[in-house]
């Protein structure tokens, strides 16, 4: 006898606190400020769900939730656009130390 299992947890937003506050550092989009919660789904139907600790990030085009800690640096500030480099393939932020994007490989 065999049973297959499909079933997953992800996180949904819960409810918009801020909206457009910050940008998004995969897509560099406008991201909100979101409450969220994790849930659990059984053959694509929730079962379970639970509210996320702390408030975090969301980007709506590429539905990324990240901290706000991981926020990127505001475009009007002259000192931090100097220590920004972004990788010119995937526009993710990079050090500017390194000659090569860790994310996609392309030389920068």
């Amino acid at each position: 006898m065999f049973f297959f299992f499909v079933g997953g947890l992800e996180q949904q937003v819960r409810q918009v606190l801020k909206t457009g506050i910050d940008r998004c550092i995969n897509c560099g989009s406008p991201a909100d400020l979101v409450e969220y919660e994790k849930v659990l789904k059984i053959f694509f139907v929730p079962v379970w769900r639970w509210p996320g600790k702390h408030p975090l990030m969301y980007c709506r085009n590429c539905n990324l939730f990240f901290p706000e800690s991981f926020s990127l640096p505001p475009p009007s500030s002259p000192s931090m656009l100097s220590e920004v480099l972004r990788c010119h393939s995937c526009a993710r932020v990079v050090d500017p130390d390194f000659t090569f994007c860790p994310y996609c490989g392309s030389a920068l």
